[in-house]
């Protein structure tokens, strides 16, 4: 069987270049961080590639698509084909150290999933991404033509998603975390003074000291959680409610409006209404507008927590509004 054509265009959108460059170099900084100082729930090598059936789908592809693309290789013993594919597909996931999860399917003990797929012959490759399956290839490719769908892949992923992959840590255990992160500086003092600006009413110096520790920790979770917070209730800070939510009843189109009033929904604790609005407002969107609403949405995820099945649920509904 000959490959298919493995460009993703027409898949997804990779006209913003320049954003998703950021967003990883931005991503790798924060890795780098992450593993120079332990990487808690850091995953070893071996935990890169899964063998993953039927009863495992959910857990092991959809919910960990959330945080890292899922590539899955529908194989089978008697293929000839995945005798090739497959070691390559093994060997890039460990090379491309926690960017994303190999997940091996053998075809013929898991033909429900065949099915669902679509699959009509073997090896076939596809990727999952925030609960959204995309088919990649078919066939035996080229090791050149399967890094550079993986790296549009990734690129994806980080631009419209936020999702910058694993934490690998070669010494973690295999189906183990790695031990606690080392703290990387005295951050006690900047926390706790963040804490005391919010409490003060401050939200400009809890900004800042936020972004003190973040700027030698990257990816200090607190420090994250405590910015986007801050920032969140920055900016509802002298919003009219009553004006805001009329005029985003008022003008639907209006992505000012729906923005301000899903910050508002989240302040409130409307958790979903403001996820609801937002993905309601992508879909109505392009261009610009809808980048500025996809934005805004992941900025409230982190609000709300990655952990959160709220979240999950909105990468999803996300995920299908924009493909």
């Amino acid at each position: 069987m000959q490959p298919r054509n493995m460009s993703m265009s027409g898949v997804v959108d990779l006209a913003a270049v320049k954003a998703a460059q950021e967003a990883k170099a931005k991503a790798e900084q924060a890795r780098a961080e992450a593993a120079r100082h332990g990487g808690a729930g850091a995953v070893s090598p071996a935990d890169l590639v899964l063998d993953v059936d039927e009863a495992g789908f959910e857990r092991d592809v959809l919910q960990r698509s959330a945080e890292v693309p899922v590539v899955i290789d529908f194989w089978a013993e008697w293929c000839q084909p995945c005798k090739q594919l497959s070691p390559v597909l093994e060997r890039l996931a460990v090379e491309y150290n926690g960017r994303f999860l190999l997940a091996k399917i053998d075809a013929d003990a898991n033909q429900m999933l065949m099915q669902q797929f679509g699959i009509q012959g073997i090896p076939a490759v596809f990727a999952v991404v925030a609960g959204q399956a995309l088919p990649l290839f078919q066939g035996a490719a080229p090791e050149a033509q399967i890094r550079e769908t993986l790296d549009q892949l990734i690129q994806v992923a980080e631009q419209r998603f936020g999702l910058t992959g694993l934490t690998v840590d070669p010494e973690a255990e295999p189906g183990g975390a790695a031990a606690p992160a080392v703290p990387a500086g005295p951050y006690e003092d900047l926390l706790n003074a963040a804490a005391q600006a919010l409490d003060a009413g401050d939200l400009g110096g809890a900004v800042q000291a936020y972004k003190n520790v973040l700027a030698d920790d990257p990816a200090h979770p607190e420090a994250k959680l405590g910015l986007a917070q801050a920032e969140l209730l920055q900016r509802v800070q002298g919003l009219d409610p009553q004006r805001v939510r009329k005029e985003a009843a008022e003008q639907p189109a209006d992505v000012r409006a729906q923005i301000a009033a899903a910050d508002l929904d989240l302040v409130g604790g409307h958790v979903e209404d403001a996820f609801g609005r937002l993905i309601d407002t992508v879909q109505r969107t392009a261009g610009d507008d809808r980048d500025a609403v996809r934005l805004r949405l992941l900025e409230l995820f982190e609000v709300v927590g990655a952990d959160d099945p709220r979240v999950t649920a909105a990468r999803r509904a996300l995920a299908r509004a924009l493909f």
